[in-house]
């Protein structure tokens, strides 16, 4: 009897084995894609698609917001992976928007879902907008909502506690909000923060728990031990965006994309 228990549970761990190998190989067929820019695919290498959505605990039947998507780096991932099971909210810019520069972002995101119906099937446009209220995503919907480098921005406009509020709002009971964010040293000042586009851990860890979340757990796989955080364009003196054009262009190339901090929080189940 007691062999035969064994066995079920042997058997038992290599079909969860096997499961677990299926969807890590899912996703990474996902990221090996023709359908992602040959551009979004060269910043893998920072940028650690994989790694990053296991360890936020990303499944492909979840429903998961997006939030501030941009150009779709990460939606070019998400879009596919969860598209045969689950869903995907695309929190984009307000269409009501003054700003040209939202306007064109916006249209230019439509514009690539709607010429890949396909591998974007499942994505549903919605707005982040927290100075007006609107909803990413019904209340009580998402399994998960993400944002990747983007505090910093909210910081910039003054609220940061809104746009956190609303992905509490968004998420189930036992949700998770996965936040990655470039990195100040501790102890920057907020003014310092802004001004540079580098955030303290403390600080990103704060905001959430000031909305209710709880911090999981981080990781370090995107972390950059070259990058000091302190260049003379802040995070923009890197790669992607290299504000200071040929100027020591070879330098800062060589350090990479930015150091970054990786959070898991959760939203209490009760």
């Amino acid at each position: 009897m007691t062999i035969n228990i064994k066995k079920s549970l042997l058997a038992m761990a290599g079909a969860l084995a096997l499961a677990g190998g299926a969807q890590a190989a899912d996703l990474n067929s996902v990221i090996q894609g023709d359908h992602r820019s040959k551009e979004y695919v060269a910043r893998d290498q920072y940028r650690n698609p994989a790694e990053t959505l296991e360890f936020l605990g990303i499944k492909p039947d979840m429903t998961v917001v997006e939030v501030t998507p941009g150009g779709g780096w990460y939606t070019e991932i998400l879009g596919p992976y969860l598209g045969k099971k689950g869903k995907l909210y695309a929190a984009h810019f307000p269409e009501d928007s003054e700003s040209s520069y939202y306007q064109r972002s916006l249209k230019s995101f439509k514009d690539k879902l709607a010429a890949d119906k396909k591998a974007y099937k499942n994505v549903v446009v919605t707005e982040f907008s927290p100075q007006t209220g609107r909803e990413i995503a019904p209340a009580g919907s998402a399994d998960a909502v993400v944002t990747f480098r983007n505090v910093h921005n909210w910081m910039y406009r003054g609220y940061e506690d809104k746009a956190f509020a609303s992905f509490y709002s968004a998420l189930k009971p036992g949700g998770v909000l996965g936040v990655v964010e470039h990195r100040a040293k501790p102890g920057t000042s907020k003014e310092d923060m802004v001004k540079s586009g580098y955030v303290t851990q403390e600080y990103v860890i704060e905001a959430a728990k000031k909305a209710g979340f709880e911090l999981e757990e981080s990781s370090e796989v995107n972390a950059n031990p070259k990058d000091s955080a302190k260049h003379p364009k802040g995070v923009w003196t890197l790669p992607p965006s290299l504000r200071l054009g040929d100027e020591d262009k070879d330098k800062y190339l060589a350090i990479g994309e930015s150091d970054r901090m990786t959070l898991r929080f959760r939203k209490p189940k009760s």
